[in-house]
Order: structure tokens, then C-alpha cells, then sequence
């Protein structure tokens, strides 16, 4: 039995492999990379997380008029993280707006407004060290303008809407669009 046993393991673990690879290769070049959570030592490999979900990703910052969109990113997450839905906020300094001290950051997202959502340590959204989904994102729709703008991508990973500060994470508009993908 034991001989019988130990190819069909050898066999299943190589196609296990297969399976990994094809699915890491599925992922789009520019959702590959790790990212440091807010306020952590501990990365988020964005392809592992995003795998077969639809994507909300949104550039935020601590000290915006438009901060209190944490709140309503956060009620997103909740109705429809059983359903599919990613939210990934990227924290930045882009525009002079996130707290230079991140942990004070940490507790506005956190604390003050509740976020469970994945938010990663701030990186750069824009201009030539924009990290590499900020980059893809503004070829495929347009360049962040200021903090809050919402890039909506299918479970293969593909720009499918973009929004920009403007349009509330509670609009109707977001939420269809959402909802079509799910």
C-alpha cells in the first residue's frame, strides 16, 4: 500500500505546485508585491489577497477634508466583504496630508473611524515614484488629483471604473458598479 501511496502524493504535491503557479501568474504584473500593513511590521501580498475578488483601492490620508470617507469605506467593506469585495486603502503624503507619524495615522483609521478594511503604510500614488499599482492605474484611468480616488478592479485584477475624491463611497453609482461584479 505504502508503495502505491507515495507516487500519488509526489504526484498531487507537483500538481498543487502547477496550481500556485498558474494562479500567481494570473495576477496581473502590477498587483504583484508585498506591502506593509499601516502601523505594522507585517506585509500584505496584494495577489494573494486580491485572488478572484473584486478590488475597491483607494488613496487616503489621515488629515483630508475628505477623511471622513473612512467611515463609509468601512460600511462597503462590511456589506459586501462576504460577497467578494477587497477594500485596500493606500495611505500617502502625496498631498501633504497624512500624519507624519504613523501611528498617530493608525488610530484615525483604526479608532476614530473604525476600519477593519486592509490599509497599508504610506507609499507614494503619484508622479515617477507612484509604487507600481499607482502607476498602472493612472495609465489606465488617470493620476490620483488629491486623496480618496476610487479604482474599482475585476476579480482578474483589470481597471474597471475609476472614481475620483468627489464621488462618495455611499453613492449609488459605487455601489452598482460594485454590485455588478460581485
Amino acid at each position: 500500500m505504502k508503495s502505491v501511496l507515495k507516487p500519488l502524493v509526489k504526484l498531487l504535491g507537483v500538481a498543487m505546485v502547477g496550481l500556485v503557479s498558474a494562479a500567481t501568474s494570473a495576477c496581473p504584473d502590477y498587483l504583484k508585491g508585498e506591502y506593509r500593513k499601516l502601523h505594522s511590521k507585517d506585509s500584505v501580498d496584494i495577489c494573494a489577497l486580491t485572488e478572484n475578488k473584486t478590488v475597491l483601492v483607494v488613496n487616503t490620508a489621515s488629515h483630508c477634508g475628505f477623511t471622513s470617507q473612512f467611515k463609509e469605506l468601512e460600511a462597503l467593506h462590511k456589506k459586501y466583504k462576504d460577497k467578494g469585495l477587497v477594500v485596500v486603502g493606500f495611505a500617502s503624503d502625496d498631498f501633504k496630508q497624512e500624519d507624519a507619524d504613523e501611528e498617530k495615522a493608525a488610530e484615525i483609521c483604526y479608532l476614530n473611524y473604525g476600519v477593519t478594511f486592509t490599509m497599508l503604510s504610506p507609499t507614494h500614488v503619484t508622479g515617477k515614484d507612484a509604487n507600481t499599482l499607482f502607476k498602472a492605474l493612472a495609465e489606465q484611468a488617470q493620476e490620483p488629483k488629491w486623496n480618496f480616488n476610487k479604482y474599482l478592479l475585476g476579480k482578474d485584477g483589470q481597471l474597471v471604473e475609476y472614481f475620483g475624491s468627489m464621488v462618495k463611497p455611499d453613492s449609488p453609482k459605487l455601489a452598482e458598479a460594485i454590485e455588478s461584479l460581485l
